[in-house]
């Protein structure tokens, strides 16, 4: 994501559409005559940014729907935004959390099609079809009107424009009406621009590049990042600023930096015009009164073997402080030198205010798949708890050169388990349990795992606790405005090993160097995550097939380099298990001496987790003091529950809001398709509904006419025993 870049074959059934989406569709919808500035009067309030504001601190000031009435809730209304769920494997990738501005609600489909709503009725009023059929996360949009352009009156910016990623281009749609602004764009692409352009990577075309968390808006520029692939040939992760009314670049920051630039003593020479990533998937927070974006970055690419990139390789796994303005680095701050466990940061950065010897001081806090918290100074980048820097052991990898320290947090303390150890295993059952005992002593460094930061080995597995979807994930934190923050939390234990790489000019060499990674070398996967593509033939087309090497799905990145001699050896490959001699640059670049034999996570034999609960939990924290207020588990697998086993907590995926009545709101879990509300002060569980699908995605809140309003997608698409779906629901009280 890049939450999960790993390039698999993710092969999903899209299933038929319930609503026929088209281009600029003012004629087939009611469209709104004016378009929408923010507001926030006493009896509307908008939810205009991802993550409801510049800081996406995930918080609203509304409080009419408290503690004491949020039982209530009822079901008010519900869009299908046209995904469908006839395909039983389908992977559904409704991960939006929407914004409203003026009383209009902006949102995408799973296919990336975007759509306005009234925001009380959830009534169509436009849809826009950029003839794409996405097939990558998209999940949210960012808004923009030039300033003063209101008449006086909310609802008059005749300027206002959505500014969305479909796939690999940024569209500037008209808030009124969802036509392409046609002065907005590269040339020849009215309406839009190409993230694959402007790299230094020649053809732009081969490039895969998407946006999938929405980009920043400052004055007049858009600042975006992006999902690049994680594995070799792989496009630089640079953050660039586009002007929001021509589309035209303002300023670019290598994140791979160039000679003479900060950090390029930390890679070998000239490495960015042959590394890639170090890329910005997660999305960013904005101080708009200092003029500082704040830039989360993930690993480099090939994630999982360094030995082309020796160095800490700055500015990859770190939180970048950016001049807004210009782009020019103020602070930096590195969480993983030399990154070969993939452990990018997986969400955008949290801003508030903490108490520091009884005065407040404005803060910063970046969570981590590991389960840290770190917490900054936002203006000097100086820690506001202690920072150490711990030894771990070198590699025994030939060629690889791990670094001999990483920086821990002192405070909080991790918010997910760091060591595993046979005391943890499941007991579920009798069988499950000795299963998972025989199957851990079988793992590198046992009776325990090594923790954090023990490199790979060869041949043997090597424990990740937690997992490599988390601790936190893309969902994010939220943080109120007593410093207190609210993260849910992945449990779950994965293993890795490294092989060693026999490069060869055939389909085989390729599938292993580039689909491998996650599907493994035997095409197993690791379902729900990583599918399967045994006797993928006879769920798919050829065609079918060939289109998601290209183009990607959902977790997957697409394969824009692929030659067409290369997709269709691979397509005969995995269908019929015929392996062709096959050339060309994207299997040649991507002969590393080491690769990766894919991403196993250590369930069951009956494929529940072989840790013992919790699987997923929900923590709040004192980030004045470093100190939890309380921590609950997450979710539960309705069939275990049935059985009496509750409260187990579950993978999860979606972040928190918290608001001023007290109540913290949550979907994200992914079996027992819950949105819950609980109590913030204490985690007591005040109301629970069942959604259609799971709510993989951030909820919103917004008050029109005096009435407050909670949204969330839910799409479903982890639970292979439910199908995928395109729903946005609303509740109110009555």
């Amino acid at each position: 994501m890049r939450k999960r870049i790993c390039p698999i074959l993710a092969f999903a059934i899209a299933a038929t559409n319930l609503f026929a989406f088209t281009v600029g569709s003012a004629a087939q919808a009611p469209a709104r005559t004016q378009n929408h500035a923010p507001t926030a009067t006493g009896t509307h309030r908008d939810w205009p940014t991802y993550g409801g504001n510049a800081e996406d601190n995930h918080y609203s000031p509304l409080r009419q729907i408290n503690r004491a009435n949020v039982s209530q809730l009822r079901q008010v209304w519900a869009f299908d935004s046209n995904f469908g769920a006839n395909g039983a494997d389908a992977e559904g990738v409704l991960q939006t959390s929407p914004i409203v501005v003026s009383g209009v609600l902006y949102g995408i489909s799973p296919i990336q099609k975007v759509f306005a709503l009234d925001a009380a009725t959830g009534k169509l009023l436009w849809q826009f079809d950029s003839g794409i059929s996405g097939t990558q996360p998209d999940r949210g949009l960012a808004y923009w009107a030039e300033p003063g352009d209101a008449n006086g009156k909310p609802g008059k910016a005749k300027s206002a424009r959505i500014l969305v990623g479909v796939m690999n281009y940024v569209y500037a749609l008209d808030a009124a009406t969802g036509r392409p602004i046609p002065d907005f764009g590269n040339s020849g692409q009215s309406g839009r621009i190409d993230l694959r352009e402007g790299l230094g990577r020649e053809p732009a075309s081969a490039q895969s590049v998407y946006l999938t968390s929405p980009g920043v808006v400052f004055k007049d520029l858009l600042i975006v990042g992006g999902r690049d692939p994680e594995t070799l040939p792989a496009p630089p992760g640079d953050i660039r600023a586009f002007d929001v009314r021509t589309g035209k670049l303002r300023w670019a920051f290598h994140t791979i930096p160039h000679p003479g630039e900060f950090g390029y003593a930390t890679w070998p020479k000239d490495a960015w015009q042959q590394s890639g990533a170090a890329n910005n998937w997660a999305g960013m927070a904005l101080d708009a009164k200092r003029g500082i974006v704040y830039v989360p970055t993930g690993s480099a690419a090939f994630d999982f073997y360094g030995g082309d990139r020796l160095g800490d390789d700055l500015f990859a796994n770190t939180l970048l402080a950016l001049d807004a303005e210009t782009g020019k680095r103020l602070w930096h701050f590195q969480g993983v030198h030399h990154d070969v466990w993939d452990r990018d940061f997986p969400s955008a950065p949290v801003l508030l205010s903490v108490q520091r010897n009884g005065k407040p001081v404005d803060a910063i806090a970046q969570t981590t798949k590991q389960g840290f918290v770190y917490l900054f100074d936002r203006a000097t980048g100086n820690p506001l708890f202690p920072i150490e820097s711990k030894p771990y052991p070198a590699s025994d990898v030939p060629g690889e050169q791990t670094a001999a320290e990483q920086p821990l947090p002192t405070l909080p303390a991790p918010f997910a388990r760091q060591l595993l150890t046979e005391d943890m295993l499941t007991n579920r059952t009798a069988e499950a349990h000795q299963w998972a005992l025989e199957k851990f002593r079988s793992f590198r460094a046992m009776p325990k795992s090594g923790g954090q930061f023990v490199p790979f080995s060869v041949g043997h597995d090597t424990v990740i606790f937690p997992g490599y979807d988390g601790g936190a994930e893309w969902g994010g934190p939220a943080v109120d405005p007593h410093g207190i923050l609210y993260v849910n939390a992945n449990e779950m234990a994965w293993t890795g090993a490294l092989t060693p790489n026999v490069p060869t000019a055939d389909a085989k060499g390729l599938y292993l160097n580039q689909c491998g990674v996650c599907h493994g070398e035997k095409m197993a996967g690791s379902p729900p995550a990583m599918p399967s593509l045994v006797n993928v033939g006879n769920r798919r087309t050829p065609r079918q097939i060939a289109a998601t090497i290209k183009a990607g799905k959902g977790r997957m990145p697409g394969f824009p380099g692929f030659s067409d001699e290369q997709v269709s050896a691979l397509v005969e490959l995995i269908t019929k298990g015929e392996n062709k001699e096959v050339v060309g640059d994207a299997l040649e670049s991507a002969a590393m001496r080491y690769r990766f034999t894919g991403y196993k996570k250590f369930l069951d034999a009956e494929g529940y987790p072989a840790v013992a609960p919790p699987w997923g939990t929900l923590s709040a924290i004192n980030l004045n003091s470093g100190k939890y207020l309380w921590r609950i588990p997450l979710g539960e697998y309705p069939e275990l529950a049935a059985k009496g086993m509750k409260d187990t907590g579950t993978e999860n995926y979606g972040g928190p809001i918290v608001t001023a009545g007290g109540v913290l709101f949550i979907g994200a879990t992914n079996f027992d398709r819950k949105f819950r509300a609980f109590d913030s002060a204490t985690g007591k569980l005040l109301w629970q509904t069942t959604l259609p699908f799971a709510g993989n995605a951030t909820p919103i809140t917004y008050q029109i006419n005096g009435r407050q309003y909670v949204v969330i997608a839910a799409g479903g698409g982890k639970d292979p025993k439910w199908p995928s779906g395109g729903m946005y629901v609303a509740f109110a009280l009555p």
